[in-house]
């Protein structure tokens, strides 16, 4: 008996203690009648698709001695997945019992109207299609119909992966080869027999952000997020259409994310450095200081026209011009070059103040003790500037 109950085959297990003439332990029987309670709500609730119920149900038959249940396991792995928790449902597969380690008859039983090893490779071949793995999710299917041939859960299914793999294929291939509208389409055919799958998502983010149709893609990758909310590929497609935008907030949260995540990735450091100083810039804090060669490349390559003051805070005249450039320029990064030398001597300034207009990160005009009126005239004329 108890091997029969702690793999969950409760009426296998009901046999054995009910054997004639074998007197019955009343706390193995308590023990039985609990799991095939929780077993039954698990299966109503599993057949609404209340899989909160469902996971509750599991984990209370798992806990009440059926704890050698592949198939309990895998419902809770189910479970997991369809509430959108895909870390949990994949962390939950490395504790999953091996079939092996089962009794022969297992695969024989049924477990929610299949067989008992075909539930296995059913929901094995859910969370590969969701981890982005399509050919395994078929493969997976595939088993699952060749153990349980006539079970309709199993055959739609497999039609559905196979037709989601062959949209992804498709949009891969087209995307490489530069149609991204028809990328676009193909994913949209995955997605709509799979409206859950945030690779696809990913995918078509990706396709709408080389289109310039960066709203789309933001609104594709929050999709992705809201089932895999650590997926780095649709956080940084987020943070670079955002940036596209001019949404630096929304840039600056999803860069710093992936900053704690990629701690030693320089790109990822650089893009938040941009964002952040954008953000300012945005804020009409215009007094952002470059520090160093990196923030000082950073700055004046932000899009737009970039107006630097390279001055000294004991200069006067620095001090005097300094409220009319902060009136005048949409964007304006300061160089103390008391404080960065090195920005300084790259730049070749000799002469204070010094003003040079970028943009692009291309050096546009030099004035060296420039009078407002030149200042505020080459300002004017370079903020329109097409080269």
């Amino acid at each position: 008996m108890p091997l029969h109950f702690r793999v969950g085959q409760v009426e296998n297990a009901r046999k054995h203690l009910c054997l004639l003439g074998q007197p019955q332990d009343r706390t193995e029987l308590q023990k039985l009648q609990a799991v095939e309670k929780h077993l039954c709500k698990c299966t109503d609730a599993r057949r609404i698709r209340d899989w909160k119920s469902a996971l509750r149900e599991t984990d209370a038959a798992i806990a009440s001695g059926a704890d050698f249940s592949p198939q309990l396991f895998m419902c809770r792995v189910e479970a997991l997945l369809k509430l959108h928790q895909l870390d949990d449902a994949e962390s939950s597969l490395s504790v999953v019992p091996k079939l092996e380690s089962c009794t022969n008859s297992c695969s024989q039983t049924k477990f929610f109207g299949m067989f008992s090893e075909a539930y296995l490779f059913f929901v094995q071949a859910q969370i590969e299609m969701a981890l982005g793995r399509f050919e395994n999710a078929v493969t997976a299917a595939e088993k699952a119909e060749q153990i349980d041939p006539r079970n309709v859960e199993v055959a739609v299914l497999l039609n559905n992966v196979k037709l989601v793999a062959r949209a992804r294929a498709r949009g891969n291939d087209l995307f490489k080869s530069e149609r991204f509208t028809e990328a676009c389409s193909a994913y949209g055919d995955g997605l709509r027999l799979d409206p859950s799958n945030s690779i696809l998502y990913c995918n078509r983010a990706a396709c709408w952000f080389k289109l310039g149709r960066w709203e789309h893609s933001v609104e594709d990758c929050d999709q992705a997020l809201s089932i895999q909310p650590n997926y780095i590929k649709a956080l940084l497609r987020r943070a670079a259409s955002n940036s596209k935008l001019e949404r630096w907030a929304d840039a600056v949260q999803d860069y710093e994310v992936l900053r704690r995540e990629l701690p030693d990735d320089n790109k990822i450091a650089e893009s938040l450095f941009q964002a952040q100083v954008a953000l300012k810039k945005s804020h009409g804090d215009f007094g952002e200081e470059a520090c160093n060669i990196k923030q000082f490349r950073a700055a004046i390559s932000l899009p737009g026209v970039s107006v630097v003051h390279f001055k000294m805070s004991s200069n006067m005249q620095c001090k005097q011009i300094s409220p009319f450039v902060d009136s005048l320029c949409d964007r304006h990064p300061s160089v103390d070059i008391e404080e960065s030398p090195e920005v300084a001597n790259a730049e070749n300034i000799s002469i204070l103040p010094t003003f040079k207009i970028y943009k692009n990160g291309c050096c546009l005009k030099e004035m060296v003790c420039p009078s407002r009126e030149m200042l505020e005239h080459s300002v004017i004329h370079y903020r329109s500037y097409n080269p």
